[in-house]
């Protein structure tokens, strides 16, 4: 039986995802029900002035004690995260704050009993010798990155918590998240975001990976509603756990700028591929994620030019109001 959640942290919330989420959550749960946090104390306005935000640092135990018996937290969608990119840099780092960080979280909800528990995975948790098409729900796990390696620590520990103490604990594995709201955040995918903002503001992009690269793609209102209809699923229905594959649609560098020329004729793209390429060669070229859809009734509503078409209206107007990169 689902129970009812009342009283939502998001950890992350500054973070690419998080900040959209947060937001969404509030439209649906009210805002004064969904406490924002992240270990930065520089909220944008837009999410101080909707609902409550406090400073939270998930390596800390006390940190997590304090806000959730504050708020008397029942639910929390675990966001913060040391992306790809970033984590290749700091090893040490990203195995902490995603590893310590999570078991700090999944033991606060045993703590305080809670409904339940939202932590994310990525297609990062795939490396060399995956079936590079129509990857399957059930699959070699072999991450080239410490990112990657982390997520699948994530996964097995979700399961593990689901098993060992009957903890509600749910997570997807999101592909290159696309988001015109927030600049992107260290992630091997991030130049499905850059290069709307170099279109708009330049004209001209200079990608780190080559022109065939093809990875899964999601566009971020997709990715909230995924997250949140994951949330809501009856638990009885769901066969997994902390793994389930998400797709929406995949395509090259060179078709994403094709996609873009179609609004911006005289848009150019050039290819310098950098230790991301290796990355990303080792990702899937697209997601079998019939689980999601047949467990809990995921289905994507954005494709590529739909994707394209807004995110340039979006970017325009904050181009235009001198906001493109704040």
């Amino acid at each position: 039986m689902l129970r009812e959640t009342k009283r939502i942290l998001v950890t992350g919330a500054l973070g690419q995802i998080g900040s959209e989420l947060t937001l969404e959550l509030r439209k649906i749960y009210g805002a004064e029900n969904v406490i924002a946090t992240d270990i930065v104390n520089k909220p944008t306005v837009e999410m101080s002035d909707s609902g409550p935000f406090a400073v939270m640092d998930v390596l800390s135990t006390t940190s997590i004690d304090n806000i959730v018996s504050k708020y008397k937290i029942d639910t929390i969608y675990h966001m913060a995260v040391i992306l790809s990119a970033i984590g290749e840099k700091n090893p040490q780092m990203a195995w902490n704050v995603n590893m310590n960080g999570s078991i700090n979280i999944l033991e606060a909800g045993i703590k305080y009993e809670m409904c339940r528990i939202i932590i994310p995975s990525s297609i990062a948790v795939w490396g060399n010798g995956v079936p590079l098409e129509n990857t399957p729900q059930a699959c070699c796990l072999k991450p080239t990155t410490m990112y990657g390696v982390t997520k699948v620590c994530g996964e097995l520990l979700a399961d593990y918590y689901v098993q060992r103490f009957g903890l509600d604990v749910r997570g997807l594995r999101y592909p290159g998240i696309i988001s015109h709201a927030t600049l992107p955040g260290g992630g091997t995918t991030d130049y499905a975001v850059a290069i709307y903002y170099e279109a708009i503001d330049k004209g001209k992009y200079t990608c780190f990976v080559n022109a065939e690269t093809r990875l899964p793609m999601m566009y971020m209102p997709d990715a909230i509603n995924s997250t949140i209809q994951l949330a809501n699923a009856d638990f009885s229905n769901l066969k997994h756990h902390g793994d389930y594959n998400l797709s929406a649609m995949s395509f090259s560098v060179a078709e994403l700028a094709e996609s873009i020329k179609k609004y911006i004729p005289n848009f150019e793209i050039t290819y310098e591929p950098d230790y991301r390429q290796a990355i990303a060669d080792s990702w899937p070229n697209s997601i079998d994620d019939s689980s999601a859809r047949k467990e809990w009734g995921w289905k994507h509503s954005w494709d590529l030019d739909a994707m394209t078409k807004d995110m340039l209206k979006n970017l325009r107007t904050r181009h235009e109001l001198g906001k493109l990169y704040k």
